[in-house]
């Protein structure tokens, strides 16, 4: 009889023992496809992130290559530089302002005359409205006098600049920049170098404009993103 028992516990436990097996492997192989799935959200995620920066770069890209084009016959004679991050760069005091002074000099109004309406026109367009963050424009000063009425000045300088470039444009072209278009006054903060270090005092007095597009934004958002799934 106590064989027979003994046989009996056993077949249970086996039983038993079986049953939670079939379990815990059920279990794990539920996980693992979880796990896959989150892999691949992750992946699928990372790949659309990928394309969005990379549609964006282009739209800058191809900006910068018709900004290029839009007035590569007139930045040596304004004075002015353009790089690959938007920035056009009017760069000789002696047109822009008197020293010390925020009212535009005649050859400064005769650039923006020509200048900013066709700015306007490249930025305005189909493939670029849309992608339009902001339109910045920048005043620098050297470090000759003090840092906070370089401030005042730098500032007092931009609105000038920023009220005579929207007294060029039409009603409806100065309604879309009233939500694009920033007058920053940055004193002498962002001062130019020359090769050996020192302040370029010159040049280290200019204005700006600046394109800030979706892209940047973009990569803001996505780097933020990912921050907060870290955290």
């Amino acid at each position: 009889m106590k064989k027979k028992r003994t046989e009996y516990e056993s077949k249970d436990e086996n039983a038993f023992a079986l049953s939670t097996g079939d379990l815990m492997a059920s279990l794990l192989f539920i996980f693992i496809l979880l796990l896959m799935g989150a892999l691949l959200q992750v992946q699928e995620k990372a790949e659309q992130d990928e394309e969005i920066v990379k549609r964006y770069d282009q739209i800058k890209t191809q900006l910068y290559i018709d900004l290029q084009q839009e007035f590569k016959d007139d930045l040596a004679v304004w004075r002015a530089t353009i790089d690959s991050t938007l920035c056009i760069r009017f760069q000789e005091p002696s047109m822009l302002f008197d020293e010390g002074q925020s009212l535009l000099k005649p050859k400064f109004k005769n650039i923006l005359d020509d200048f900013f309406p066709r700015y306007i026109a490249v930025l305005s367009r189909d493939e670029y409205r849309d992608n339009i963050e902001e339109i910045r424009i920048e005043g620098h000063t050297n470090s000759n006098g003090g840092y906070y009425s370089n401030m005042e000045l730098s500032q007092d300088r931009t609105r000038a600049v920023l009220q005579y470039c929207f007294s060029l444009m039409s009603d409806d072209l100065e309604e879309w920049l009233k939500g694009l278009v920033t007058a920053n006054g940055l004193s002498s903060s962002h001062l130019i170098l020359k090769m050996n270090g020192e302040e370029d005092k010159d040049l280290s007095r200019r204005v700006e404009f600046r394109v800030r597009t979706n892209a940047e934004k973009q990569l803001e958002d996505i780097a933020n993103k990912r921050f907060i799934h870290k955290q």
